[in-house]
């Protein structure tokens, strides 16, 4: 075989880079690129229900196998995927956009086409992706388009933000030299500059020896830009003690002793508060500093000795080190800082939340004991994932196994974001290991803006646990504003009636309204197992919410009331 076709040469890409599930919708501009999957040993179309969920799903599937492709159709289909586009640009996650777009020859006689404005304007859904979006790139020539598209492959891999990639509808069926194929897509980062690299590391170093107190915190790039090894072996080295951010869940060992809980400024327990504060050095890996992530940005650090490794740049106290990125800094950190930090006296690490109270059977389920209690059901390599509201609040709570990894949207915040992510997600796990878990905790308002892609679950054969908090409404939108309002009301459910509706054959529903119906079936060893798709039904009082929601949601009120 000396040629292939342009959209066969995009799967066989996609498939050495371990992309093996493609999402989206077909539309007729893109129908031809779709048949081309079917010719890779090895792809799946995952056939979604809607763009949004499509976008949600690749998503989640890229957060966990670091690359993922979103495929949609001119104008109306690429339009429906941006807000969930737009939150992978700013999360930090690797999705590939590919739209199949009118031919060349369409777009220059600026012809009249249905998914258009009707203005000849070609180029506008284009524009409206370049400012969420890495890269772009529309293939109008067929002897650039396979570096055009290796490009896209790469950039969206090694920044972890998303690529738009435009294929015309005529260019998809051309040939290109199969041979194009023999040399792999260079994924590597670029070094950083020597001198640059060196005088970070030398002030680092130095900033190290002087400190009594120094801490790591951990947050979502540290997941995303894959330096969780790197960071996790800071912590073995230095034992330091160790913290996470809401969006940094999961990015490091929970249980390891030097582990000392979740900070999110005046939100977080005192204790943890405390040491954080307290430090007189702070190593922040991957910070992503949003409004829920930090409290409202009530972090209040007591030193200005700070140092952020960025995937792009480092900054050191008030100097910014740009082009000097985070993994190469790190691994030559590990190699040196041994010699420093031999007198180091390891402080103690803020201690565990104890477990919860024995209380009786009879005890109506609620969100403070019900965060706690999570733990113990948890197992290692679980894939977590908590929907914007008291989910993403109470999860912080929650002690994690090690190699859980948690997604949760705090700082996009797109209500019914998880139901498409775990779908994803879902996928990604099947492909890695299948007896991996996937975990989703989503509210019943949440649920009913994206609850078709459970139907592409039953499609698939997916096996996740869909607990589904049900407090009669948009509990969190109640706390911050309009307590008794009819906007936060929503209409009521048949939560377990779902799944059948679907077309599931081999499911499990299960309603848990105490807590005895949630140690009964969590202490269930078949329902430990991920064997069938399960929905659980969490009947929970209606403004019932983790202490930690309640607080920020009076910190989001006061500072609406302000602006």
């Amino acid at each position: 075989m000396s040629e292939i076709t342009l959209g066969r040469y995009l799967f066989e890409r996609l498939k050495q880079v371990n992309v093996n599930t493609i999402f989206g919708l077909p539309g007729d501009f893109n129908l031809s690129l779709l048949d081309k999957i079917y010719e890779v040993d090895g792809l799946r179309w995952a056939g979604n229900a809607n763009e949004l969920n499509a976008a949600y799903a690749a998503d989640g599937y890229a957060r966990i196998k670091g690359l993922s492709v979103l495929i949609t159709t001119f104008g109306v289909g690429e339009l429906s995927a941006l807000n969930g586009i737009a939150g992978s640009y700013a999360e930090h996650v690797g999705v590939l956009h590919v739209v199949g777009v009118p031919s060349v020859s369409a777009q220059a006689k600026q012809l009249l086409l249905h998914h258009t404005l009707g203005n000849g304007d070609f180029t506008v859904f284009h524009r409206m992706s370049t400012n969420i979006s890495e890269t772009t790139s529309m293939i109008t020539d067929i002897a650039t388009a396979p570096s055009e598209i290796d490009r896209l492959i790469r950039t969206t891999f090694v920044t972890q933000r998303p690529s738009y990639l435009g294929l015309p509808a005529n260019l998809v069926d051309l040939k290109v030299p199969a041979s194009l194929l023999n040399k792999p897509i260079d994924l590597s980062l670029k070094l950083n500059d020597p001198e640059a690299e060196k005088e970070v590391i030398d002030t680092v170093l130095e900033l190290i020896q002087n400190s009594k107190n120094p801490i790591i915190l951990s947050d979502a790039c540290a997941s995303r830009h894959h330096v969780k090894k790197e960071t996790q072996k800071l912590i073995d080295l230095t034992q330091f003690p160790a913290f996470v951010t809401p969006l940094g869940k999961g990015s490091i060992d929970e249980q390891h002793p030097r582990y000392g809980g979740v900070y999110v400024g005046t939100l977080s327990k005192p204790d943890v508060k405390q040491a954080v504060e307290s430090a007189d050095l702070i190593l922040s890996v991957g910070a992503l500093l949003s409004d829920f992530n930090t409290g409202s940005f009530s972090y209040s650090y007591k030193t200005k000795n700070v140092v952020e490794f960025h995937s792009d740049y480092i900054k050191v106290k008030n100097a910014t080190f740009p082009g000097v990125q985070m993994k190469f800094a790190l691994q030559k950190l590990l190699s040196v800082i041994p010699g420093v930090i031999k007198g180091y006296k390891a402080v103690p690490v803020p201690t565990k939340t104890p477990p919860n109270k024995e209380v009786a059977t009879s005890t109506p389920l609620k969100q403070e004991w019900l965060w706690n209690e999570l733990s113990k059901f948890l197992q290692e390599g679980d894939v977590i994932i908590s929907e914007t509201g008291t989910s993403a609040f109470g999860i912080n709570q929650t002690s994690f196994p090690k190699d859980a990894y948690g997604i949760s949207q705090v700082l996009w915040g797109s209500i019914g974001f998880t139901t498409g992510a775990t779908l994803g997600a879902a996928f990604a796990a099947e492909e890695l290991d299948p007896s991996r878990r996937v975990i989703l905790f989503i509210g019943d308002g949440s649920l009913q803006l994206t609850v078709q892609e459970i139907s592409t679950m039953v499609r698939w054969g997916l096996k996740p646990y869909l607990f589904v908090l049900n407090n009669d409404g948009y509990t969190i939108e109640k706390l911050i504003h309009g307590p008794h309002a009819e906007y936060n009301e929503i209409q009521t459910w048949d939560h377990l009636a779902l799944l059948p509706t679907f077309g599931a054959k081999k499911y499990e529903n299960h309603k848990v309204a105490t807590t005895g119906d949630w140690d009964k079936l969590t202490r269930d060893p078949e329902f430990q197992k991920n064997s069938v798709i399960r929905l659980i039904e969490l009947k929970l009082p209606v403004f019932d919410a983790p202490e930690s929601l309640i607080k920020q949601a009076e910190l989001t009120a006061a500072t609406n009331a302000k602006q």
